[in-house]
């Protein structure tokens, strides 16, 4: 059974820091693109970071380049997410996604992530 587990979320001030963590069992984690995805109230979920397991390559939406990093632990099938210079426009539940690999780990149509976690809130307050 694929479970993905999300951690680390909380409410902070805009500027600060906070580190989602993704914990992965029951998918085949080697050679797997992993993403993290966030959906604010009313508004569609979006691709924020995504990286390739075993592999250095990542990708960041525009908004978040320069302040967020997705890294991997290189011991056990856990992907986090270090967020830091956070801003109120960074609010939403944060998921973690998974799908297997091709077309490099970018995330839309045709690239559709489709393991899910529950999510993990984070609010930044201005």
């Amino acid at each position: 059974q694929v479970q993905l587990v999300e951690s680390g979320g909380g409410s902070v001030q805009a500027g600060g820091s906070l580190r989602l963590s993704c914990t992965v069992s029951g998918y085949p984690y080697s050679k797997a693109c992993m993403g993290w995805f966030r959906q604010a109230p009313g508004k569609e979920r979006e691709g924020v970071a995504s990286l390739l397991t075993g592999d250095t390559g990542t990708n960041y939406a525009d908004s978040v380049k320069g302040r967020f990093t997705i890294s991997q632990d290189k011991a056990k099938p856990i992907v986090y997410l270090q967020m830091n210079s956070l801003k109120p426009e960074d609010t939403g539940m944060y998921y973690c996604a998974a799908r297997v690999y091709y077309g490099g780990c970018r995330w839309g149509y045709g690239y559709e992530y489709n393991s899910w976690g529950q999510g993990t809130q984070v609010t930044v307050s201005s």
